[in-house]
């Protein structure tokens, strides 16, 4: 089977069938699937419905609690503490961010940590709810897998630590940066091995440092081998990977330390995850009440895309367009799902008896195999 494209709304349709067929509470089921669809129709398919199957592992295995319920535990005017009780991230994070969002409307700024959370998806969808309601977001969160190679290590010792901020304008849509501080997430490696891609030279480092491009290698360096595994932002030092390193450890600090997560360096395979996220809101009309802010926005990103660009096929662009780009593409065409990622969704609803909805009758194109 070659790749079919599905709209949206089955997308949408397909998570939320298994989440509830999992248990989940109906009002999480309708937060997660939103922001996993969200991500797919972003281009980011490494963190949409293809998370499935790893939610599946951890919800048999009894590591993920589907009833959970984000709970406050601590809160004064401008910061909170959530703990998400074992839960998905995605319900989790929207609240936090939600929170914040209130806090900095009233205080001018709000900063939520959370722990005991598992992956959320995209940072950058919740740093965009904040520039959506006028406000600077700046969102991050540790990791599952313990990846990460420090600059000059061969053990990993940090997550791929995402950062994502995102900033409004006045005319233009809002400025927004999804990060890993890895050279790219660890299910950027999991797409290239559904699709039979060799993995780029400067991903993945084995043991001595050198690269692995087969993508089933890679996997099992990231997964399975005690040494190897991404390399920090940049690659290695001759290319500023020391930077990348010196970001995640940042990451590291704000989500996890800062909340009271697990620190996952030292982590055992196998051991319970307990994600933390740090999410921040923050209310630039307190600083300038004259608007300056979203006109000087507006200077800067307008002034970036207007620069003479090396291809003139391929104009400069800012953070963000991209994936606005992919979700007007894939709003009209549907989004692309490879057949070994839909035989791999067939099973999970088959396990959770939940019904599939992604054969080819629903494809948006009525089953015509794309590339």
């Amino acid at each position: 089977m070659d790749t079919l494209r599905f709209p949206a709304d089955t997308i949408r349709a397909q998570i939320a069938g298994v989440l509830t067929a999992w248990g989940m509470a109906p009002e999480q089921v309708v937060t997660t699937a939103a922001v996993m669809t969200h991500t797919d129709l972003s281009g980011i398919d490494s963190h949409g419905i293809s998370m499935l199957m790893s939610y599946e592992e951890l919800w048999r295995s009894e590591r993920l609690r589907l009833d959970a319920q984000p709970e406050v535990v601590r809160r004064t005017a401008a910061m909170a503490l959530v703990d998400a009780q074992g839960g998905l991230g995605h319900p989790a994070a929207v609240a936090a961010m939600e929170l914040a969002i209130g806090m900095a409307r009233a205080a001018g700024v709000g900063v939520v940590s959370v722990r005991n959370s598992h992956h959320f998806g995209a940072a950058g969808y919740y740093a965009a709810m904040a520039a959506e309601a006028g406000l600077v977001g700046l969102v991050t969160t540790s990791a599952k897998v313990v990846s990460v190679v420090p600059t000059g290590g061969a053990l990993p010792r940090l997550t791929t630590n995402p950062i994502a901020f995102a900033a409004p304008a006045r005319r233009n849509p809002p400025f927004v940066l999804d990060m890993s501080t890895s050279t790219v997430a660890a299910n950027k490696i999991k797409v290239h091995d559904l699709l039979g891609r060799p993995v780029p030279q400067g991903w993945v480092t084995d043991e001595a440092g050198d690269p692995v491009t087969d993508p089933a290698a890679a996997m099992a360096y990231l997964h399975e081998h005690l040494y190897g595994g991404l390399t920090p932002l940049g690659g290695d030092g001759a290319t500023g990977g020391h930077k990348g390193y010196g970001l995640a450890v940042m990451v590291q600090i704000l989500s996890a330390a800062l909340s009271g997560a697990d620190l996952a360096a030292r982590r055992p395979p196998g051991a319970p995850e307990d994600i933390g996220h740090f999410v921040l809101a923050l209310d630039p009309s307190v600083l300038r009440p004259d608007g300056g802010y979203l006109d000087d926005v507006d200077e800067l990103l307008d002034t970036l895309r207007e620069t003479p660009p090396v291809d003139a096929e391929a104009p400069v662009v800012v953070a963000g367009d991209p994936e606005r780009r992919h979700r007007e593409e894939r709003a009209e065409r549907g989004i692309p799902l490879p057949g070994s990622l839909l035989r791999k969704l067939e099973a999970v609803c088959e396990r959770a008896r939940a019904p599939f909805l992604l054969d080819a009758s629903r494809s948006a194109d009525g089953g015509t195999r794309t590339s």
